[in-house]
């Protein structure tokens, strides 16, 4: 296993660093955060940024997600905000992809890859977060036609998105056996949303979405009916991969403000760098954040080899995260005073680390899986 990037990896970073210098940070401080950002989604698309490891054929990058998380976690180191729209984008993809007919793929996969279409994942309902089996939106065949009803929470680029894949009950009684996976259009009739929902510290586009008697075409199932959870569990997985990249970015940014602060900050006659209590700060900053990222590197880099990389992806998922969250506490606790200030840049990625911990999974949740993966091997 390579720790180093390679050359069509360094170039991609470049090429990145490029973009958010040139195009991303001149557009937010002209625009502001209020509205989803489709010039610059757009871009990505133009730059062949927003289908990295899917297939050629389709319109991707063909890439491995090696080179997807290099390019996920530089867009949120240099604050860009935009790596969690591609993350949350792929997951539609992902699994049109690996499950979807070849009229599917056909259908939504270029159009995504050029950024003309925007992707949503729509799982989470007001009583089944982590217990995702317990869902309560329905699907019912009614001849060549499915009809949906429920709702869905918590549901990034809700109102935004042009294709949702959403899970639904098709078989009650049967828990995760009785769920099916669908593709739904922006537009459908029946498909509705709430206000937009402001998590704390992001500039997400998070909505409630509701399905009230919204029919859509029998051709609309993915993979077959009753295997909605297995789709959803094989995206996450993947996921649980690119949550790592983007926390990681966040730590990353965190730390090198604080890191360049520490030079800067004087106290008792010199620079606040130099005392060892936050010099010890500072090294386990590092470590923490170096630790993650070889974790989710591994894990990418089994994924790419089509190894089990579960285990690996829990793994990647929990230390980013918790990382990042601890990376961005003491990113604060440097800047003192200043850290809590809106005009200094650290506790807003204080406020955006959290999400990371609960997201694709809460952190208690990788904890439950990595633990049965550990007995599982064990008693094999």
């Amino acid at each position: 296993m390579d720790y180093t990037l390679t050359e069509d990896q360094e170039q991609l970073r470049r090429l990145v660093e490029d973009f958010v210098t040139r195009e991303v940070k001149p557009y937010w401080e002209k625009h502001g955060y209020e509205d989803f950002p489709w010039p610059l989604f757009r871009k990505l698309g133009e730059l062949g940024l927003a289908a990295i490891p899917f297939p050629t054929e389709y319109g991707g990058g063909g890439l491995d997600y090696s080179s997807y998380i290099t390019v996920l976690e530089e867009l949120t180191r240099l604050g860009s905000h935009l790596g969690s729209v591609l993350s949350v984008h792929g997951l539609p993809q992902l699994i049109i992809n690996h499950f979807g007919t070849e009229t599917q793929k056909q259908k939504y996969l270029p159009a995504m890859a050029r950024a003309e279409l925007l992707g949503a994942f729509a799982l989470t309902e007001p009583h089944a977060g982590s217990d995702a089996a317990n869902i309560n939106t329905r699907a019912e065949l009614r001849g060549d036609k499915y009809l949906l009803r429920g709702q869905k929470i918590w549901i990034t680029h809700g109102g935004e998105a042009d294709v949702y894949i959403v899970m639904a009950v098709t078989e009650k009684g049967k828990g995760a056996r009785g769920v099916s996976s669908f593709v739904v259009e922006k537009g459908t009739p029946g498909l509705a949303f709430g206000k937009r929902e402001r998590p704390m510290g992001l500039p997400h586009h998070t909505r409630e979405v509701f399905f009230e008697d919204c029919e859509i075409p029998r051709g609309n199932l993915i993979g077959r009916e009753g295997e909605g959870f297995k789709v959803a569990m094989t995206a996450l997985d993947s996921g649980r991969i690119t949550v790592a990249a983007t926390s990681i970015g966040t730590a990353q940014q965190a730390f090198d403000h604080a890191l360049r602060y520490s030079t800067e900050r004087k106290a008792f006659g010199k620079a606040i760098g130099d005392f060892q209590g936050i010099q010890f700060m500072l090294a386990d900053m590092a470590a923490g954040i170096e630790a993650a990222r070889l974790v989710m590197k591994k894990a990418a880099w089994l994924r790419d080899r089509g190894l089990p990389f579960n285990l690996e992806a829990s793994m990647a998922k929990l230390l980013a995260t918790d990382t990042s969250m601890k990376v961005t506490t003491d990113a604060v606790q440097i800047y003192g005073g200043y850290g809590t200030s809106e005009d200094y840049p650290v506790q807003a990625l204080m406020r955006e680390a959290k999400i990371g911990q609960i997201v694709e999974g809460t952190n208690q949740i990788q904890r439950m899986i990595i633990a049965r993966e550990l007995l599982k091997k064990l008693r094999q």
